[in-house]
């Protein structure tokens, strides 16, 4: 393939996922700027539930990146049935989790607030928000699994039509229901908590009809439970790293909130200025993030093949290409970020702390998006303990204990958090892309592992058919 063709294959992958990463994010401000419509009690306990979200969808998030490097694989080897097998395999098995996790979430609800330390006049609208989002948790864990599966067949546009279905859904049923507008009952913030039920239930649906109508949900070709037993092995050691280094991820900004909230001088500033600086700088996030996700598919699919040389390749263009759009971006909001300092902020010391942030930040961008696209190669290869090792290691080794020491010693003031975020990230971005360069992380992908022995008889690296004349496909 052609250098020229290799990049117009990155791009169209690559914007329609960008473009569903903005109407995600759009979903998020839609109920910010509702709840505060509602009042700051309904605001502050959507925040609280919305970080509690993240925690309950991490393990949905490490099963996607599970069936998106395998299934990727499966096809690029030319292997339909064996794709379609672990598509079953995935939605069957994170539908089970989501029941089962809904379950014991809403029994031991109380427990959970407790540990949240939730407020006492944000207890009841907090435990309102948490009881639907628990029923929806299924649905979700199916929304996100359904669309992995679409990404793994470089199907990027059905995602993208289930994620613009969620957005106008959210939209309407969140201005509709909570302010009974249209003639919609006027329902608070139960109607911001059903807006999210029913968004996230008609995207799913979508999603799900689409998938039956393209065979990919055939009961018939659910997997005996002998390729079972074989096959998720290989789902487990790509999600379990995934979800660690989420886990990792999550705790970590929590303690990183803790430690600026403490900071011996200007910690309301510092937290208000940490809180509107992730705002800005969550829009870079957008396209870096999509660059994950192509990068993955592509990986998977070349890998898939045998191609490994190729698989290389294609990830290194991927982030470039995807490093060089994330960087412009950020020099535009580096020329704009005294002016989005002022939209955010009335007071001139968060104004100029959030200048701070945001320079600081932007500084780190071309690192940051480096991380997150590599990761996603190493989400198609399956070799996700790095991003796990990476990651963790960056964030709990590096950035935590150098924030503290500068933000709370040395320079005891928020400047100090922002530079430990700058060298964390580029000790992470540098790990990275020294593991790409000149480790084997194509080992862990389905064909160097020999899997293809295991289901088939045949030993790595032997070239065969994926089918014959009157005999089924390999598996």
């Amino acid at each position: 393939m052609v250098a020229g063709e290799q990049t117009r294959n990155i791009w169209r992958l690559a914007w329609p996922q960008t473009l569903m990463m903005f109407f995600h994010f759009w979903i998020g401000f839609i109920d910010v700027y509702v709840a505060g419509q509602l009042n700051d009690q309904i605001q502050a306990s959507l925040g609280l539930i919305t970080q509690t979200l993240f925690f309950l969808l991490i393990i949905a998030m490490a099963m996607a990146n599970g069936a998106i490097s395998s299934m990727s694989q499966s096809l690029g080897a030319g292997k339909v049935i064996r794709a379609q097998r672990y598509c079953l395999l995935s939605i069957g098995l994170v539908f089970g989790l989501g029941v089962l996790l809904g379950l014991i979430g809403y029994a031991l609800r109380g427990v959970f607030l407790d540990l949240l330390y939730v407020p006492v006049q944000l207890r009841t609208i907090t435990d309102y928000f948490l009881q639907v989002f628990l029923l929806l948790l299924p649905v979700y864990y199916l929304f996100i699994v359904s669309n992995a599966v679409f990404r793994a067949q470089k199907k990027v546009f059905i995602p993208l039509i289930g994620m613009i279905i969620c957005t106008l859904v959210n939209t309407m049923a969140g201005f509709g229901l909570s302010l009974g507008l249209w003639g919609l009952p006027e329902l608070g913030y139960r109607g911001l908590a059903w807006a999210t039920f029913f968004s996230v239930s008609c995207g799913c649906l979508f999603v799900l009809i689409c998938l039956i109508r393209q065979g990919w949900l055939n009961i018939s070709k659910i997997p005996a439970w002998k390729w079972i037993k074989k096959a998720s092995p290989y789902l487990w050691k790509v999600a379990w790293p995934a979800g660690m280094m989420q886990v990792l991820w999550h705790t970590a900004f929590l303690v990183l909130f803790a430690i600026t909230a403490s900071l011996p001088s200007g910690k309301i500033t510092a937290l208000a200025a940490l809180t509107a600086g992730l705002r800005i700088e969550s829009i870079l996030f957008l396209p870096a993030v999509a660059f994950n996700m192509t990068a993955s598919i592509l990986v998977g699919h070349y890998l898939g093949s045998g191609d490994v040389q190729g698989g290389k390749k294609i990830g290194l263009k991927t982030w470039a290409l995807g490093c060089t759009i994330i960087t412009l971006m950020g020099g535009l909001v580096w020329m704009y970020a005294p002016f989005l300092a002022e939209i955010l902020s009335r007071q001139e010391s968060v104004q100029a702390e959030i200048l701070n942030y945001l320079y600081f930040n932007i500084l780190a961008i071309p690192f940051t998006g480096t991380s997150l696209i590599i990761g996603g190669i190493f989400i198609g290869a399956g070799a996700t303990r790095y991003n796990m090792l990476c990651v963790g290691g960056s964030v709990w080794g590096i950035r935590l204990p150098l924030a503290y020491v500068l933000g709370h010693v040395i320079l005891s003031k928020a400047i100090g958090i922002w530079v430990a975020m700058l060298v964390s990230q580029f000790i992470q971005a540098s790990f990275m892309f020294g593991i790409l360069m000149y480790k084997d992380w194509t080992r862990f992908s389905m064909m160097a592992r020999k899997l293809d022995k295991q289901y088939t008889g045949v030993q790595h690296g032997a070239h065969f058919p994926t089918t014959f004349p009157g005999k089924t496909e390999r598996v």
